[in-house]
C-alpha cells in the first residue's frame, strides 16, 4: 500500500466515523421540540464564525491568536487533505500547502499547551487536557506523511507518522459521536447555522423572551425533551471555556449556580447520563457526581436543584461572554416557568409579590392611584384619549419607593424646563409584568401585558419614556409579541438628546468631582444602550473613571430576575461586589440609571460613593442656570 492510498483510506474512514457520529448526535437533538429550520443558515456559518464568534473571542488576545492559528490551521489542513487525498488530485502544491497549514496549526497547539500547563480555574479539565497532544499528533502525522514520497510503500517512519495521524483523526472524527472535546467544533458550527435567536448575528440584538401558548398547555420546560431541538444543539456546542462562569455574579458570591455546569447538566439530561464525568468548577456548595437525568426525567431535582435556577439574576452576562453564543437565560427562565406554572414554586418573598401582582397590579399590593402620589403639586397632565401628546412617561413599579421618587421629580423638572409635551397614566398604570415573567409566572405577565396594552390603545402619543430599564425592556422587546408595539426610550437617551439640542441648558462649572457610572444589565446587555448615559456625563463635564467591568460587560447589581425576592444564600452579596468595583475607582459619585440598581447599591453599608441617578445630576446642573 502506498502512502497516498493509506492517507486516502484514513481520510474516508474518518469521514464515515464523523457522519455516523453526527447522525447519532442528531438523533439525540431530535428528541427536543420542533423549531423552524433555515437551511440557508448553513451558508452563513463562515461569516457568523469569523465575525460574531471572533468578536467575543477577540476580547482575550491570547486565545484569539491561539484560536486563529489552531482552528484556522486545522480547517485549511483538512480542506487541502480533502482535495488532495479525498478527491485524489495528488498535486504536489497541495502537499506543500498541507505542510504550511500543519505548521500554523502546531503554533496554535503550542499556545493551547502553554495555557493548559497552568490553566485558569474556569477551564474544564479531564479529557480537555489531552487535546493539545491529539491535535499535535494530527498535524505532525499528516505533515510527516506528505513530506515522504507520496507513492512510496509504508516504512517504519511512515507507520509511526500514520499512527500519529490516526490518533489525531480519531479525536476529530469521533468527537461528535462520542461526546469528546472536539464535539464542540461540529455542534458549534451547526449551532451557528440553526441558532434559536438568529437575529443576534451581524450585530443585532435579540433579548426578549418568547411567550408561551398557555391555551395549548405550554407550561415551560420540565424535562430535557421540552427544549427546542436547536436549544439542545446549542448546549452541545459548549466549549467549556468557563467565560460564563467568570462573568456570573451568582457564582462569584458563592450561590449554587455556575452557567457552564448548568449547560453541561442539560447535556447530561438529554444524553441520559450524569455529572460524574464533569471536570470543571461545581455549583458552589454542591458536590459533583450526585445528579443524573434522562430525556424524559424531570430536570428538578434529579439533574438540577431548584436553588440553582432561582440564583440567576437574568443579567445575561453569561450570554454576553459566551463565544459559542449559547442562550443560558432562555433555559433558566424556561425551567422556572415549569416550576412556577406547574408546581407553584416561588421561593422567599416571591410568592407574596406574585400574589400582589395578580390581585392589585402592583408588586407591593398598593392602590394604583398611589403610584403617582409623588407628582402631587407638580402639575403633570394625566393622559386621556381626546388629547394627543408627544411623550408618555411611565414610571414603573419603583414609583412607590421614596428614593426613586427623587429621580422622577428630577426628570419631570428637566422635561418641564425643556418644554417637553408629556403626560402620565396616573392610576391607570399597571406593573408591566417583567418581574412575574422572570420568576416564571408567564400567566400573570401575559395578563398584565394585555391589560396595559388595552389601556394604552386609545391614547394618542408618539413615544414612551421611562427611567426603568426593566419597564423599557418589556415594552420595547416583549409586548410586541402580544400586540403592543411602541417607540420606547430610556430617560438617559431623552435627556442626552435634550442637552445636545440645547433644549436644556446646564452648567458645567460645579462638576469637578470624580464619578463612575454603573451600566444596568437591562439597559446595556438587554437593549444595547451604553452611549447615551456617557454622552450626558460628558456634557456635564464630570471626571469619569470607568470601573473594570463596564458597558456591555458590566457587573450585575444583583437586582434582576427576582433575585432579591428569592434570596438564595451565598457567601457574599452581589451589590457588595459591585460597590467594591466602584470604590476601586476612587470616585466620589456612583452614577446610576435604574431604580433597582439604585436600591441595591444604596443598600451597601459602610464608606462608599454617593449613589445618584443621572436625572438627579442633570437637574442639579439645571438649577445653576441664571
Amino acid at each position: 500500500m502506498t502512502i497516498a492510498t493509506a492517507i486516502s483510506c484514513i481520510f474516508w474512514l474518518a469521514v464515515a466515523a464523523l457522519l455516523m457520529g453526527l447522525l447519532r448526535r442528531a438523533r439525540l437533538w431530535s428528541v427536543g421540540q420542533s423549531a423552524p429550520v433555515d437551511w440557508l443558515g448553513l451558508f452563513a456559518i463562515p461569516r457568523r464564525y469569523l465575525v460574531d464568534v471572533h468578536h467575543v473571542v477577540a476580547r482575550d488576545p491570547y486565545i484569539a491568536r491561539t484560536h486563529v492559528a489552531t482552528a484556522g490551521g486545522a480547517v485549511a489542513l483538512m480542506t487541502f487533505v480533502t482535495l488532495n487525498y479525498g478527491f485524489g488530485l495528488n498535486w504536489s502544491v497541495l502537499d506543500d500547502l498541507i505542510g504550511l497549514a500543519a505548521a500554523l496549526m502546531l503554533v496554535g497547539v503550542v499556545f493551547v499547551w502553554l495555557r493548559r500547563r497552568n490553566p485558569p480555574s474556569r477551564l474544564s479539565g479531564g479529557d480537555w487536557h489531552r487535546l493539545p497532544y491529539t491535535l499535535a499528533a494530527f498535524a505532525l502525522g499528516i505533515a510527516a506523511l506528505v513530506n515522504l514520497t507520496p507513492g512510496s510503500v509504508l516504512s517504519l517512519v511512515a507507520l509511526a507518522a500514520m499512527i500519529l495521524f490516526l490518533a489525531g483523526a480519531a479525536e476529530l472524527a469521533l468527537g461528535i459521536g462520542a461526546g469528546g472535546p472536539m464535539k464542540h467544533a461540529v455542534a458549534g458550527a451547526l449551532h451557528l447555522a440553526f441558532h434559536s435567536r438568529p437575529e443576534r448575528f451581524g450585530g443585532g440584538r435579540s433579548t426578549g423572551l418568547k411567550p408561551l401558548d398557555l391555551d395549548a398547555k405550554d407550561y415551560g420546560i420540565g424535562k430535557p425533551v421540552d427544549f427546542k431541538w436547536n436549544q439542545l444543539l446549542g448546549f452541545d456546542a459548549c466549549v467549556q471555556c468557563g467565560k460564563c462562569e467568570a462573568a456570573c455574579p451568582a457564582f462569584a458570591v458563592g450561590q449554587p449556580l455556575n452557567p457552564k455546569k448548568l449547560v453541561q447538566d442539560l447535556v447530561a439530561g438529554f444524553t441520559g447520563s450524569s455529572d460524574l464525568h464533569y471536570h470543571g468548577s461545581p455549583y458552589p456548595g454542591r458536590a459533583v457526581g450526585q445528579h443524573f437525568g434522562t430525556r424524559d426525567c424531570a430536570i428538578v431535582p434529579s439533574l438540577i436543584e431548584s436553588e440553582t435556577l432561582w440564583s440567576c439574576t437574568t443579567c445575561r452576562a453569561c450570554v454576553e461572554e459566551c463565544p459559542m453564543m449559547i442562550e443560558h437565560v432562555d433555559a433558566v427562565v424556561g425551567m422556572r416557568r415549569h416550576l412556577n406554572l406547574v408546581h407553584g414554586e416561588a421561593p422567599g418573598k416571591a410568592a407574596d409579590v406574585l400574589a400582589n401582582l395578580r390581585e392589585t397590579g402592583t408588586q407591593g399590593g398598593y392602590e394604583l392611584e398611589h403610584r403617582y402620589s409623588w407628582a402631587t403639586g407638580l402639575d403633570i397632565p394625566v393622559a386621556r384619549p381626546d388629547k394627543a401628546f408627544d411623550v408618555l412617561l411611565i414610571a414603573g413599579e419603583g414609583a412607590f419607593d421614596m428614593r426613586y421618587q427623587r429621580t422622577l421629580r428630577s426628570l419631570v423638572k428637566i422635561m418641564k424646563a425643556a418644554s417637553v409635551d408629556f403626560a402620565i397614566l396616573g392610576g391607570g398604570e399597571l406593573d408591566t409584568g417583567d418581574l412575574a415573567r422572570r420568576l416564571g409566572d408567564e400567566a400573570t405577565f401575559q395578563r398584565l401585558a394585555k391589560d396595559n396594552i388595552a389601556r394604552l390603545r386609545p391614547l394618542a402619543f408618539q413615544r414612551i419614556v421611562t427611567p426603568d430599564p426593566h419597564v423599557l425592556h418589556s415594552l420595547r422587546n416583549e409586548y410586541g409579541a402580544l400586540g403592543g408595539r411602541y417607540e420606547v426610550l430610556h430617560h438617559t437617551a431623552l435627556l442626552a438628546d435634550l442637552v445636545e439640542r440645547g433644549d436644556v441648558r446646564i452648567s458645567r462649572a460645579a462638576n469637578r468631582r470624580t464619578l463612575t457610572y454603573h451600566d444596568p444589565c437591562y439597559l446595556g446587555r438587554y437593549n444595547g444602550e451604553t452611549d447615551a448615559p456617557r454622552r450626558l456625563l460628558s456634557a456635564l463635564a464630570f471626571d469619569v473613571r470607568e470601573m473594570e467591568r463596564w458597558g456591555m460587560r458590566s457587573r450585575c447589581c444583583g437586582g434582576g430576575g427576582g433575585a432579591p425576592l428569592t434570596d438564595i444564600p451565598g457567601k457574599a452579596r452581589i451589590p457588595d461586589l459591585r460597590m467594591a468595583d466602584a470604590k476601586a475607582t476612587g470616585a466620589g459619585i456612583l452614577a446610576v440609571a435604574c431604580p433597582q440598581c439604585t436600591s441595591m447599591l444604596e443598600g451597601v453599608t459602610g464608606a462608599r460613593p454617593e449613589v445618584l441617578d443621572l436625572a438627579e445630576l442633570v437637574a442639579a446642573a439645571l438649577e445653576l442656570n441664571p
